[in-house]
């Protein structure tokens, strides 16, 4: 069984919730030391690191679905949890961000042509009035990742606007983002709308953003609430499919 290198010990130090410690501990530990070394190289932003790997991994056999989950999607694991806590801030985001997308480059045209059926449609989008989107295309970074088909609608988004792309696009899953507390109300006015135009119960609803809480998301309504990238996953694939597998462990 591979050993957690070290890089990936003191990463997982920066996690507070042992659920989610010995979550993210146990696919380390199933992961082979490539695919460790994928991860680590995309938490510290290495984009070269990360592409000259990912082609080693192709190359030597590893199928782009192992990369995808065990390399990737583990190493942006720890940044959105990072990022959560305020451990790391928008810059380095991004930076680990561009790092993924070298690795993407690689597995997403194969992955493409497997004719695997996309897990499901979801929308994504910043509340009206609120132009903050950095936690939001994390979100949509990971959803992508892990099979799903993903609507951006952007920033300042209206209910109407909302509405109609769950519409247009058939979707099971609206991701609604704000970062304001005076932003914070428009996710409520939208379920409302929801509720007016009798769509309520053709899409699930998740919300997120740092000043929200489970407490508020109950309160307005929604069906789910993310904390972070990696909920936010979990959320889409239990609403999908309730008995999937989920990428981070309920936090204790």
């Amino acid at each position: 069984m591979p050993v957690i290198n070290e890089d990936l010990e003191a990463e997982l130090g920066y996690v507070t919730s042992p659920a989610e410690q010995q979550h993210i501990r146990n696919l380390w530990n199933e992961a082979d030391p490539l695919m460790q070394d994928i991860s680590v190289s995309l938490i510290k932003g290495d984009n070269n690191r990360v592409d000259q790997l990912t082609k080693e991994a192709l190359e030597a056999g590893f199928s782009a679905n192992t990369i995808l989950d065990d390399g990737l999607i583990a190493g942006m694991a720890i940044v959105g949890v990072k990022f959560r806590d305020n451990l790391i801030f928008v810059p380095e985001v991004l930076v680990a961000a561009r790092a993924m997308k070298a690795g993407m480059a690689h597995v997403e045209p194969i992955l493409s042509e497997s004719g695997i059926e996309p897990a499901g449609t979801v929308i994504m989008g910043t509340v009206k009035g609120d132009l903050h989107d950095i936690g939001k295309n994390l979100c949509i970074m990971m959803l992508s990742g892990a099979g799903f088909t993903v609507i951006d609608l952007g920033v300042d988004t209206s209910p109407e606007e909302f509405i109609e792309a769950v519409e247009e696009n058939e979707a099971g899953v609206l991701g609604m983002s704000a970062l304001l507390t005076t932003t914070m109300p428009n996710m409520g006015r939208t379920i409302d709308a929801f509720e007016e135009a009798e769509m309520r119960e053709v899409v699930k609803i998740m919300v997120g953003g740092a000043p929200l809480s489970q407490e508020f998301a109950d309160d307005m309504g929604a069906d789910g609430y993310g904390k972070d990238a990696m909920s936010c996953v979990d959320l889409a694939k239990t609403f999908m499919r309730p008995d999937a597998e989920l990428s981070i462990s309920p936090v204790d």
